[in-house]
C-alpha cells in the first residue's frame, strides 16, 4: 500500500498512512521539545551573561579595595605623626617620625608595583622623562639629566608619569 495517495478531486486533502501519521506526530513533538530546550537554553545563557557583567561591575566597583586597606595603617601613622608633631618639642624628632612614614608609604608602593624613577645623573630618555628645560653646563654632558623637579613612576613595565627634569646641555660659543 502507498504511503500518501494524492485525490485529485480535492487537492486539499491529503490520504497517509497511520504509520506515517504516528512518524510525524512523534517528529512534531520532538520538535516542540527541542525548541522548549532551545528557549531554556538560551534564557540560561542570558542569565548567565547578565549575572557575569553583574559580577564584573562589582569587581570594578571594588577592585581598590584591598589596596586601600593595607594603605590604612600609613595613613593610621601619618596622623599620628600630626598629632606629635604639635607637641613636639623638636624638629628632629617630627622629621624622624615623618620619615618613617614615607619609609613605610614606599614599601607599600614597591610592593603593589610601583617603582620611583630617580633620573638625576642618567641620560636622558624620552619614554621615562619629560624636559622641562636646559641648563648651560660643562661639568656634565650633555643629554645627562642634572636636576629632578618630580619624580616619576612606572607601575610594572608600564609608565605612570614621566620623571620631570631638566637635561644638561653644552654652552653655546658665542663667537662674533
Amino acid at each position: 500500500m502507498s504511503e500518501q495517495i494524492y485525490n485529485d478531486q480535492n487537492p486539499a486533502f491529503v490520504l497517509i498512512s497511520s504509520e506515517l501519521l504516528k512518524k510525524t506526530e512523534e517528529m512534531a513533538a520532538k520538535a516542540v521539545e527541542l525548541q522548549d530546550r532551545l528557549l531554556r537554553m538560551s534564557a540560561d545563557w542570558d542569565n548567565s551573561r547578565k549575572r557575569m557583567q553583574k559580577e564584573k561591575e562589582e569587581a570594578l566597583k571594588y577592585a581598590a579595595e584591598g589596596v586601600l586597606e593595607e594603605l590604612l595603617p600609613v595613613i593610621d601613622n601619618f596622623e599620628l605623626g600630626l598629632q606629635s608633631a604639635q607637641n613636639a618639642q623638636d624638629a628632629k624628632s617630627v622629621a624622624y617620625g615623618f620619615q618613617m612614614v614615607q619609609m613605610q608609604l614606599n614599601q607599600f608602593l614597591k610592593d603593589n608595583g610601583l617603582e620611583s624613577i630617580d633620573a638625576v645623573g642618567q641620560l636622558f630618555d624620552p619614554h621615562l622623562h619629560d624636559a622641562l628645560g636646559h641648563h648651560e653646563t660643562t661639568d656634565h654632558p650633555e643629554g645627562t639629566i642634572m636636576s629632578q623637579t618630580r619624580k616619576g613612576y612606572k607601575i610594572k613595565d608600564r609608565l605612570m608619569r614621566p620623571a620631570a627634569v631638566f637635561v644638561a646641555k653644552a654652552p653655546e660659543s658665542n663667537t662674533e
